[in-house]
């Protein structure tokens, strides 16, 4: 297996629901004060129920010291890739870079279309978000002159100016299942961040990385700088599973469902300590 072997990360998927802001941030504070790394939400723009999530990534941002904000994963087709660039890069200079961007292609397409987003279809999508990669990336890249142009398919940008430049080299991970998705990973992000739920199997992951590392060695890149993030459920969440995926499929990043301050101080301060501690052993052992 290709060695994929970064540094743990643990974290949090709570739903940014409106009805219970102050719970929304209280839960932010428990996934910083037990230890975790991430805290992320849900990001549909459609839906009366939840916060906006740009806003909300912010204002924990402010509300917390350490702990790293992130979509899971961000609506492409209601953010517009320039815009959101930009929106980025400010929570990341806000936060004094503690922002990653995961972006997925779209779903739910009548809810999207309804607050006036474009219907796409499947490969259009993916299409899409590596267009909107691109410009993202050129909107950060203020060492190069002059404007960003990109006369796409599906974006326009023309002389966009760049800026601002985020605080650190901020990830992009993307929400990727099928063939297509994973070679865009492959050639395009930093990262990717399925769900498990969504998987039939373990063995699935195994498939996946063998798509993105194809992709990647293809277009000059290194699959072992991918990074190979999980959402996961409270089934996959006891040490010895999280061993497993890190160990046997490469998984690095471990992001936990939850919307209870105990799961997720437990989580931070019980599990992910016992997880590392079996991984840098066995890795030990290993080498």
């Amino acid at each position: 297996m290709t060695d994929y072997s970064h540094d743990l990360l643990f974290g949090t998927f709570t739903t940014p629901s409106a009805g219970q802001p102050d719970v929304v941030v209280a839960l932010a504070r428990a996934a910083e004060r037990g230890g975790l790394d991430l805290v992320t939400y849900q990001d549909h723009p459609y839906q009366p129920r939840f916060l906006d999530t740009q806003t909300l990534l912010a204002f924990v941002a402010a509300s917390t010291d350490r702990i790293t904000v992130s979509a899971n994963v961000g609506n492409l087709p209601l953010r517009p890739p320039a815009v959101l660039a930009r929106s980025a890069a400010s929570i990341d200079l806000l936060s004094g870079g503690r922002l990653a961007l995961a972006i997925g292609a779209g779903g739910f397409w009548d809810a999207i279309e309804a607050m006036g987003g474009r219907r796409l279809s499947p490969a259009s999508s993916v299409d899409a978000l590596e267009e909107a990669i691109g410009i993202i990336r050129e909107i950060w890249n203020t060492d190069e002159r002059g404007g960003v142009f990109h006369d796409g398919a599906y974006y326009r940008v023309n002389g966009a100016k760049r800026g601002p430049r985020p605080a650190h080299d901020i990830p992009i991970w993307v929400g990727a299942y099928k063939p297509r998705m994973l070679r865009l990973v492959g050639r395009a992000a930093d990262g990717v961040l399925p769900s498990m739920g969504y998987l039939p199997g373990r063995g699935a992951l195994t498939d996946m990385n063998a798509i993105i590392d194809e992709s990647a060695l293809e277009s000059g890149r290194k699959p072992s700088d991918i990074r190979r993030l999980l959402n996961i459920g409270p089934a996959d969440a006891s040490p010895e599973s999280i061993a497993e995926l890190a160990l046997e499929y490469g998984v690095s990043a471990f992001i936990l469902a939850a919307d209870e301050q105990g799961s997720i101080e437990r989580f931070g301060a019980e599990t992910a300590p016992a997880a590392r501690a079996l991984v840098a052993e066995e890795r030990a052992r290993r080498s």
